[in-house]
């Protein structure tokens, strides 16, 4: 069985900054430490019958003020096929914008870009250049990975005002949208989550990436995973959904082997296509 693996990030301490992995900076968390060390192709083992066949890069803070650093060191090491994600600045002027993408675009491995909206969320969306820098991406013939709560009922109020506007940009919701961890039909937060998805999945240039589950809880049960798994498959349909690790931050919760074994058989018996043709087709190998 042959896996895609669409969300992973590897780290190079000695040459990238990643301030974030630092124990004085957010996000404090008390099990930080285990993730503040270097990561590289050969710490993502699986057992037999699973095979790692390529992955995607998803930005790691490298250097946000030149991204295209951590690309080239990506580019330099890695030997699996891949392909990357970098990052952009919505917040950056026009120039400096123009000028980071004309760059990313023209290295082999990059297909996509992203600004963790998270806490900034409202204030980026609210730009009034910002479907401007959206339609940039797109031209770049790029797509843009979505980080934000689906929770939150005011960022995707205006996630849905700039969808119309944005046919050409294709979405990756990162994260299954941070679902709560609760599934129960009559859970307020359940239903709130399930239902502004719903509004997001109206657009098919959304998709919906299935991963981060050790950010909502560390110590998550596998029905759970299923249940979010299920939600996506259903409201987005088979062809939009696909299934990620986030190393190495799903240490947090298993080793990386004993993720893909568990979501093996979560994802049966559709795994062909959301642990390797979604991601295979969507993020360009071919």
């Amino acid at each position: 069985m042959k896996i895609l693996d669409p969300h992973l990030h590897l780290f190079d301490l000695t040459l990238g900054q990643y301030s974030w992995l630092k124990p004085e900076n957010a996000p404090y968390w008390p099990d930080k430490a285990l993730i503040n060390r270097n990561f590289n192709e050969s710490d993502l083992m699986l057992e037999p019958p699973l095979q790692l066949w390529g992955f995607v890069h998803i930005e790691a803070g490298f250097d946000n003020l030149a991204p295209w650093r951590e690309i080239e060191w990506l580019e330099a090491t890695c030997q699996l096929p891949f392909r990357s994600v970098a990052c952009v600045h919505l917040d950056a002027e026009s120039a400096e914008f123009d000028a980071q993408l004309v760059k990313l675009v023209n290295m082999t491995s990059v297909v996509g870009v992203r600004h963790i909206l998270d806490q900034q969320a409202t204030e980026l969306l609210s730009r009034p250049d910002i479907v401007t820098k959206f339609r940039k991406i797109a031209e770049a013939d790029l797509h843009f990975e979505l980080q934000v709560s689906v929770m939150d009922t005011e960022v995707i109020d205006l996630i849905l005002a700039l969808l119309p506007k944005l046919s050409s940009l294709k979405f990756v919701l990162n994260h299954a949208g941070f679902p709560p961890y609760a599934t129960q039909a009559e859970s307020l937060a359940w239903r709130q989550w399930h239902d502004n998805l719903t509004r997001l999945a109206h657009y098919p240039n959304v998709y919906f990436k299935c991963s981060g589950f050790e950010m909502v809880e560390r110590n998550y049960e596998p029905n759970w995973q299923q249940t979010v798994l299920a939600a996506g498959v259903e409201l987005f349909g088979l062809q939009r959904v696909m299934v990620a690790s986030n190393f190495p931050l799903c240490q947090f919760s298993s080793t990386y082997s004993a993720y893909w074994q568990q979501t093996l058989k979560i994802a049966e018996p559709k795994e062909s296509e959301l642990l390797f043709k979604n991601a295979y087709k969507f993020y360009r190998f071919a």
